[in-house]
């Protein structure tokens, strides 16, 4: 399935957010939107999953706009991870999960759905917290799930705005690589916002970076990820280097 986004413009009131955002999402890519705080990568997520509707432009997939798409059709197509949540229902771990499935289901669940469920718990390692309450784990784990639960959506299009964010170093690493491995294995693709420049850099094919509501910078993480746009984007000065396969950042100091 192919995302098309453009000349998406957007703002609240009178105060503008996203200007002119185009890009296009092939199959089996994975983009990494990053920038500072309040360029506008967790609203161009939320415009996409049309949580928020755009002042100006487009948001197709294969051709279709999703404004002329009901909602349970724009979720067999797009898994979307907030990056928070607000407190529940109680609901168990696995309960919450198979809400995924909901665009799917008929009358009830079938046992492909359960076995579904029982599989991506299992992938995530949340499996022995399956009848555990959702209100009743951490936040790290509560992210989990909620990747878990667009997973079970079983959606060509996966939109995550800062999947990591409440992870530790080893959790945001097995997740990643989770995500990396079953977008190109299955084909799928994801856009994903995300804070952590390297993590950007070691698992997304391609970046858009983004100032100002603006897209400040596109292409693969070498040609995304120098001195000078960083800078320019973040108003810090930074060391990258190459491990001879991806570019890695090292902050130095803010400038002035």
């Amino acid at each position: 399935m192919k995302l098309k986004v453009s000349n998406v413009k957007f703002g609240y009131n009178s105060t503008p957010v996203l200007d002119d955002i185009s890009f296009e999402l092939n199959s089996s890519e994975i983009i990494g939107i990053v920038g500072p705080n309040g360029a506008g990568k967790s609203t161009l997520i939320r415009c996409i999953d049309n949580i928020l509707k755009p002042l100006q432009g487009s948001i197709l997939l294969d051709g279709a706009d999703i404004n002329a798409m009901a909602r349970m059709e724009i979720a067999k197509c797009m898994g979307y991870v907030p990056q928070t949540t607000h407190r529940v229902f109680p609901a168990t771990i696995f309960d919450t999960v198979l809400m995924g499935r909901r665009p799917h289901l008929g009358w009830k669940s079938s046992d492909q759905d359960i076995d579904i469920v029982l599989e991506i718990l299992e992938l995530l390692g949340i499996m022995e917290f399956a009848m555990r309450d959702f209100n009743e784990i951490s936040g790290g784990q509560q992210q989990k799930v909620l990747i878990a639960r667009a997973l079970a959506q079983d959606a060509d299009i996966l939109l995550l705005d800062e999947p990591t964010s409440n992870l530790d170093i080893r959790h945001q690493l097995e997740v990643m690589n989770i995500m990396k491995d079953i977008v190109h294995k299955k084909g799928i693709s994801a856009v994903m916002a995300i804070h952590d420049l390297n993590l950007a850099s070691r698992y997304t094919d391609r970046i858009l970076m983004m100032n100002g509501g603006r897209i400040f910078a596109a292409g693969d993480p070498e040609s995304v990820l120098t001195n000078k746009n960083i800078k320019r984007a973040y108003g810090v000065e930074a060391l990258v280097k190459s491990d001879g396969d991806k570019p890695y950042i090292i902050p130095i100091r803010p400038v002035n």
